[in-house]
């Protein structure tokens, strides 16, 4: 998938579904310039036969944000080259957000700093009771600048308002009261919720699916009239489309469509 080993994540494969687990318990998740490089060339290269994507933590927790000795490192960097390492996380962030395959955070234990912003770059996302959040950044002096790309769409500038400036932490009812969880159950709960969240996602077609990740991305924001110019291209291909044709076939004969 990637072409070069990777020193810190895990790659599972269960038929047409990966998952993509950050491997570094020892240091709760954090991530660094290797896991930012990982992740962004796993989600930047799919393999066509993979539908859905489950993005998750080793272990008890999510992704506790940046890894302190990498940390350390950038109080060295100058300005140009901290944008640098700026720039190649932003770059992370939109593989996981661009990717043409669902994404589903699966999250428990903590998901803080650019953790939390890698659970809104996530499609779906189901998180476990107790789990906490935040964005923490200003706790040290710095800004959630490089995730708020992806954050605020998500949670709004309302909610932004007070979780951006206080960097205080909050709990998974918190995180889907303001729009950056979908689900949250019992952490015994969480695999097969999940597991359930997949079975959906594998019911609808593949095409179909990234199709509708491009639109909620392209509407979102445009210019009314180049927005309707692009849904009635968009639809107007999907209808004549393969997939399209053989999803209208399989309803029309009262049968399941080929990718279910």
């Amino acid at each position: 998938m990637t072409g070069r080993p990777l020193q810190t994540l895990a790659i599972t494969t269960a038929g047409p579904v990966i998952t993509v687990t950050i491997d570094r318990p020892d240091v709760r998740n954090a991530f660094n310039e290797v896991v930012i490089d990982e992740l962004s060339r796993v989600f930047a290269s799919m393999a066509p036969e993979v539908r859905v994507v489950v993005l998750t933590g080793a272990g008890p927790l999510f992704c506790a944000g940046a890894d302190v000795q990498w940390m350390k490192k950038s109080r060295d960097y100058t300005e140009a080259e901290n944008a640098g390492d700026a720039r190649a996380m932003a770059a992370m962030f939109r593989a996981i957000d661009e990717c043409p395959k669902p994404v589903i955070g699966k999250v428990r234990g903590v998901a803080l700093g650019g953790g939390s912003g890698l659970v809104a770059c996530c499609d779906i996302v189901a998180a476990a009771e107790g789990t906490q959040f935040g964005f923490t950044e200003v706790r040290l002096g710095i800004v959630p600048a490089n995730i708020s790309t992806f954050v605020l769409p998500k949670i709004g500038a309302r909610a932004a308002r007070r979780y951006f400036l206080t960097g205080e932490r909050f709990d998974a009812a918190e995180a889907r009261r303001i729009g950056l969880v979908h689900e949250v159950v019992p952490g015994d709960a969480l695999d097969a919720t999940v597991d359930g969240l997949v079975a959906e996602l594998l019911k609808s077609g593949p095409e179909a699916v990234a199709t509708a990740k491009e639109i909620i991305r392209t509407v979102a924001g445009a210019p009314r009239d180049s927005a309707i110019d692009y849904t009635v291209r968009t639809i107007a291909r999907a209808r004549v489309s393969p997939e399209g044709q053989e999803g209208l076939g399989a309803f029309l004969e009262k049968r399941k469509p080929r990718w279910a």
